[in-house]
């Protein structure tokens, strides 16, 4: 099996990139350069040639010299060679009109035939410019016509430039290049190391796929989370804001209203924002109002350098803190039902232990008695109807509770209810019995002979009980409201719970209906879905 090829880090890359880049721009520019150089050096040498041909053209000796009939061209030839050596020529020929040289480097080459065929061009009066092969080899040839005073023409003279020596300059044209290209290369490698390493550090020392994986990482948590988030900039421009913030803020407002009109900036003094951004320093479990919903808010300042450069926001609605904690409360009054059990059972122990102690039997025996008496009358026949331990222990805490307040609590002895196949269901039916019972309990505090009964019926999947209570009512148009968030005829902060009631009741598809009278009492009617752990088997 293939192994899969890891993919380079990020700082192996750039540096790659960035030298090949550079050796890309490098190679260019000594193609160029090689290229220009080239020429610029073989029109240097041949303007250099040029000068040298022309200046000997106009120059009298020359012309005098070449049309003398004396036959001494020693000082022609001296003349000549003088030039030559001067500016480091190959050759500089002067010859008649039948091509005879008259002058060159090798003297014994004197009085013979100019060698290369280029120079009858010039011969005829033109300039000509030529690469030929003569005695000394190959080379640059300009040729130009020799005239003199009265402007006829009387020979040519030529100037010969080795084609070596071009290439020995051209060469060290390159020579150069090649250095410039070799310190080009490796300042631009350095620069590509320490420029890698650079991004590296401002990336923490992370991969790309290693950052993508956290911004997924993040986005998931952030999503995941029961809080509401939002960063702000230090100029309070929202950079992130997860969908429990949108759902929150929408849920007490418009959220494009909210965060974005012009008569909506307040809002980061509302959530405390700009308070962290300007002193620094973290504010939290702190509430406040927004449109009517109370928030529960922790800010913080972000810190980048020593420097605010931001701030986040978490909040949640404290209404669903109140829920969780009245579930919290359901579940704890549950353990507290074991707790009283407990503790009156090993009570009974100890005066069960005392009474054999003192050989008291016929006490012992009255004592038992009453006690199964009870067990069976109350414990026994709830246990009987309620086959829910959750439930049954439960409604336990409530009857201890309501002794303690005056108030008996009782289940009509046609109730029943199996077991729930589902936990969730089970609590959310203690988070409404539990609210249901307190409210009642509170309606009938300062009442003699108060009462609560409870019914429960269940039929064919459908759980369908009863709250009664034997208090002072509630009024017709107190009655349309009581299930509404923080109303509440108690007093301020209050209304939580009927409302959580109704939340309760329209997570598990069931309904609720308020039966009251004034002076008479109430009864909440409850129906709601309930497949039983006996039939599910």
């Amino acid at each position: 099996m293939l192994k899969q090829r890891s993919p380079l880090k990020l700082r192996s890359t750039i540096t790659l990139l960035v030298c090949s880049v550079i050796a890309l721009v490098l190679f260019v520019v000594h193609s160029v350069y090689v290229t220009q150089s080239t020429e610029l050096s073989r029109l240097s040498l041949e303007d250099k040639a040029k000068a040298v041909l022309h200046t000997l053209t106009v120059s009298p000796f020359v012309a005098q010299a070449l049309s003398s009939d004396d036959g001494n061209k020693t000082d022609l030839q001296d003349y000549i060679e003088q030039v030559r050596q001067q500016n480091e020529l190959l050759f500089i020929v002067v010859m008649d009109m039948q091509g005879i040289r008259h002058t060159h480097p090798d003297p014994s080459l004197i009085g013979k035939h100019f060698i290369g065929g280029d120079e009858v061009k010039a011969l005829h009066g033109q300039e000509s410019v030529s690469e030929a092969k003569g005695t000394l080899g190959p080379s640059l040839r300009i040729i130009s016509p020799l005239f003199d005073v009265r402007h006829q023409q009387i020979g040519a003279i030529a100037v010969g430039i080795s084609t070596e020596k071009v290439q020995e300059i051209i060469a060290a044209n390159r020579w150069f290049t090649y250095w410039a290209i070799a310190f080009g290369g490796l300042i631009g490698s350095f620069g590509a190391f320490f420029l890698a390493r650079k991004i590296k550090k401002i990336m923490f020392g992370m991969e790309p796929s290693e950052i993508a994986s956290l911004l997924e990482e993040r986005n998931a948590m952030l999503q995941s989370i029961r809080e509401g988030i939002i960063a702000v900039n230090a100029k309070e421009q929202i950079t992130l804001i997860n969908d429990e913030a949108k759902r929150l803020l929408r849920q007490n407002g418009d959220l494009e209203n909210l965060l974005q009109t012009e008569g909506s900036k307040h809002w980061p003094a509302l959530l405390h924002l700009r308070q962290v951004l300007a002193s620094g320093h973290a504010r939290r479990d702190e509430e406040i109002e927004l449109n009517g919903s109370t928030l529960l808010t922790n800010s913080v300042p972000v810190r980048v350098n020593g420097q605010v450069t931001g701030a986040i926001v978490t909040f949640r609605d404290k209404t669903e803190v109140s829920q969780l904690i009245q579930r919290l409360s359901g579940i704890s009054h549950y353990a507290e039902a074991l707790r009283v059990q407990a503790h009156e059972f090993m009570n009974k122990l100890h005066v069960i232990l005392g009474m054999v102690n003192i050989r008291a039997y016929d006490q012992l025996e009255n004592y038992i008695m009453d006690t199964a008496n009870y067990y069976h009358e109350e414990v026994g026949s709830l246990i009987r109807q309620i086959k829910d331990p959750v439930i049954a222990g439960f409604i336990l805490g409530k009857m201890n509770r309501g002794r303690e307040l005056g108030v008996e609590i009782s289940v009509t002895p046609t109730s029943y209810l199996p077991e729930s196949a589902r936990v969730e269901v089970t609590h959310e039916l203690v988070t409404i019995l539990g609210n249901l019972m307190e409210n009642a309990m509170e309606a009938l505090d300062g009442y003699d002979s108060a009462a609560i009964v409870l019914t429960f019926d269940h039929d064919e999947d459908r759980l369908r009980c009863s709250v009664s209570d034997n208090g002072k009512g509630i009024e017709p148009a107190v009655a349309a409201h009581i299930f509404e968030h923080g109303f509440s005829t108690k007093g301020t902060r209050r209304g939580i719970g009927l409302y959580l009631v109704r939340q309760s009741l329209e997570k598990l598809g069931g309904t609720i209906e308020c039966q009251s009278k004034p002076g008479e009492g109430t009864r909440f009617i409850i129906s709601l879905p309930y497949a039983s752990k006996e039939f599910s088997l």
